[in-house]
């Protein structure tokens, strides 16, 4: 039970957030190590809210509260259902495994940035919350900003390229922001609303207005480059490289997730599904975009040789794999995108962590340096060994059950190129991470005196460890995840069959 209304538990969680973020400047400014005491305990009670928060929906329905006394579609609304409350429980559960492991990595690498990043990371879930929960489109607009802004900020913090690679990051992204504004700003025109429901009410009175494909066609580019679906991506794969270990450990399995579930929301809950799928192609140019992406960006990262570049370009591929579940549209390839989303958000968490220990105790950063770790951190490489199988598709962990359902997709919609393209690009990933499986396990390590052995402290393993028997469980329980959770939240016109 929680002391105010279940009603009241989406603003709970950005409020919480928010106050967290001042606090902990607040109290980095009297002592730097009072700043990550208040992060980690700001981000266990967001945790419990959302799980509460999930509990309630499970139980009893969507949640709703409305801002100010405002009723809806005048005022600002929250709205979450089962699907966007489990995406904030995944949020809440990364952000606190990545807080346990910045104690150590951030001072490692940034010490005199400590309280910045701590403050700056919970603006950054502060934004990427309150897109979840919004039901206002421009409220979306405010909350995009704000982690937007955030994330300028921590991707600027890493090595001497770090701020060139955030420097571009902001330009693209600022064109992005801008592109959203203005689709919104013709919805507004169109129905005289910001209100999702209500927009999603008087849309289909204008399907034949020739403004309407302009304003989705503003918004999908906006939110794509954002998700960094393909070829919007060109901002991704610096900014993941040279930013900070922790910084690319919460940005990369959050911020591009995030922006992806926006993006399934908008198309199906806003602008409807004949609309993208039958009357508009936009469904159809998203699923070969990102067929191309998954490529394109798969060749990519086997052409790699520093091992976070060769993450950051795997990353583009697997979004793709949720622009290709999201624009083909039906049942099994929409399953597939949505729980690509949430398992894609462990898998690379874990690698990055993975990468991050491997960098800051190792001092090792390419794939030839790799060479023989497996037998001198065997944790964290047994860690690293499940999230790369799972970012290949092997059973059981999470990876091959998303990409199971996308597979079904791409058989059921009946385009024989998609399906070998899905196929495929296990096949690509596979290479890039067997490759240095190999390397870590069987090849003779490099010495390097300044490199301990052994596995990182505690602080920095116990999350990995964590992760990687996440990926293990995810896939364990999809079956419950996927009947209790995505399919009920889903639009009748594209759940599976007996839902």
């Amino acid at each position: 039970m929680t002391p105010f209304p279940e009603s009241d538990l989406p603003i709970a969680i950005t409020m919480l957030l928010l106050f967290g973020a001042i606090l902990t400047i607040a109290a980095g400014l009297v002592r730097r190590s009072f700043a990550w005491p208040v992060v980690l305990l700001t981000l266990l009670v967001v945790l419990g809210d959302a799980i509460a928060m999930l509990l309630a929906i499970v139980r009893g329905g969507p949640l709703r509260h409305t801002l100010g006394g405002w009723a809806a579609p005048i005022g600002i609304e929250y709205v979450v259902d089962a699907l966007g409350a489990f995406v904030v429980v995944v949020i809440a559960a990364v952000s606190v495994a990545v807080t346990v492991y910045a104690r150590a990595a951030v001072r490692a690498e940034n010490p005199d940035q400590e309280v910045a990043f701590l403050g700056m990371m919970l603006t950054l879930l502060l934004g990427l919350t309150g897109m979840v929960l919004t039901g206002d489109l421009f409220n979306l607009y405010v909350f995009y900003e704000i982690s937007s802004l955030a994330g300028y900020a921590l991707l600027a913090i890493g090595d001497r390229k770090a701020p060139v690679a955030a420097f571009r990051y902001l330009i693209l992204g600022t064109t992005g922001a801008s592109f959203y504004l203005l689709g919104i700003g013709f919805l507004y025109v169109l129905t005289g609303s910001l209100n999702m429901a209500d927009v999603a009410r008087l849309l289909p009175t204008l399907h034949n207005n020739p403004a309407l494909p302009v304003a989705i066609a503003l918004v999908v580019a906006g939110v794509g480059l954002k998700t960094a679906l393909f070829p919007l991506h060109g901002w991704q794969p610096d900014a993941y490289t040279y930013a900070s270990s922790t910084t690319t450990a919460i940005i990369a399995p959050i911020m591009t997730k995030v922006s992806a579930f926006v993006l399934l929301r908008l198309l199906f809950f806003v602008f409807g599904v004949d609309l993208v799928t039958r009357l508009l192609p936009t469904g159809s140019i998203l699923a070969w975009l990102s067929a191309a992406g998954i490529v394109v960006t798969s060749g990519m990262a086997i052409a790699q040789r520093d091992v976070k570049r060769m993450l950051a370009y795997s990353s583009v591929a697997q979004v793709g794999y949720v622009g290709l579940g999201i624009g083909l549209a039906n049942p099994w390839a929409l399953t597939g995108a949505v729980l690509h989303i949430l398992n894609h958000a462990t898998m690379k968490c874990c690698l990055f962590l993975v990468a991050g220990s491997v960098a800051l105790h190792a001092r090792r950063r390419t794939v030839a340096e790799y060479a023989g770790l497996g037998r001198m951190m065997p944790w964290t490489f047994a860690s690293f060994t499940l999230a790369a199988v799972a970012m290949v598709g092997l059973p059981p962990t999470n990876g091959f059950f998303s990409k199971w359902y996308l597979l079904l997709g791409t058989i059921r919609s009946g385009s024989w190129p998609l399906v070998a393209v899905v196929g495929a690009s296990s096949l690509l990933t596979a290479v890039y991470f067997f490759r240095l499986l190999e390397s870590i396990y069987t090849a003779p390590a490099t010495a390097k005196p300044e490199a301990p052995a052994g596995d990182p402290e505690a602080a920095m393993l116990v999350p990995t460890i964590a992760l990687g028997v996440a990926v293990l469980v995810l896939g364990l329980c999809n079956s419950w995840f996927v009947t209790q959770v995505l399919q009920p939240a889903l639009p009748a016109a594209v759940r599976l069959p007996g839902s």
